[in-house]
């Protein structure tokens, strides 16, 4: 009963090194060949899936989409909940990394982007980035902005109440989601310490397998792929604020 995470490939919007949040941009074209890679990878592992869970934004159902394209599984039910979605960056959704570093400092920006606890400031319901008005979250008390720790708030439910129970009654799980909702779930999993998850990141599109012992506790996790392709990744997202020379 294995649970595959798998964090979208590459958006239009991780190309140009913004902070997008829950802006809904799509794949690029190498986001969609990540997708097909990590497709490749998982049917080289020979896991069966037998239902699937991902975030209401179209880079990871479309990472999604490809995955289960290329592994004959367009027929297994998908559950999509607005709890997976990326952390809400606040004001700063839009924003180039490397600008906002230039401006504000390096250590300020990687408080935003890697501190527990820390949030940016919020967005305001008049701005035009709101997402107050949009219909997917209709009734929904939504934040305005969020820390890591306020996803994993709002992805644990998801756990508990969904995934877990899939988990349990022997069904492979396959998670498609977001840098931080994944983050999340890790630290959930892995019970990672707020100093540890701070330095801990995950590349676009690499399939990362967890493995449970009857209790569901993690016994095993591992990526998919190759190695120094998959350390090269990683260093490229720890130091997305950081000006190439």
């Amino acid at each position: 009963m294995p649970l595959a995470i798998v964090r979208h490939g590459q958006s239009k919007w991780n190309l140009e090194n913004r902070f997008t949040g829950w802006i809904d941009v799509d794949l690029s074209d190498e986001g969609v060949s990540e997708a097909k890679l990590a497709a490749t990878e998982l049917l080289a592992s020979g896991i069966q899936f037998d239902v699937a869970y991902t975030s209401v934004l179209k880079r990871a159902i479309r990472t999604l989409w490809v995955i289960m394209d290329d592994m004959d599984l367009m027929w297994i039910p998908v559950n999509r909940s607005w709890r997976l979605n990326e952390r809400h960056y606040g004001d700063l959704i839009g924003l180039n990394k490397v600008e906002t570093a230039e401006k504000y400092g390096i250590e300020q920006v990687q408080m935003w982007r890697r501190s527990y606890t820390v949030r940016p400031d919020e967005l305001l319901p008049d701005d035009p980035r709101s997402f107050e008005s949009d219909r997917r979250y209709k009734g929904l008390n939504i934040p305005r902005t969020e820390s890591l720790k306020d996803t994993l708030e709002r992805v644990i439910p998801v756990w508990q109440e969904s995934i877990k129970k899939d988990l349990e009654t022997g069904k492979n799980v396959l998670l498609v989601a977001h840098g931080n909702s994944c983050r999340a779930l890790v630290k959930f999993l892995d019970n990672m310490s707020d100093d540890e998850i701070n330095e801990f990141n995950i590349p676009t599109g690499i399939p990362l397998i967890y493995e449970f012992d009857n209790d569901l506790r993690p016994i095993n996790h591992y990526y998919l792929g190759d190695p120094e392709d998959i350390a090269n990744r990683t260093n490229a997202v720890a130091n997305q604020a950081k000006k190439k020379n």
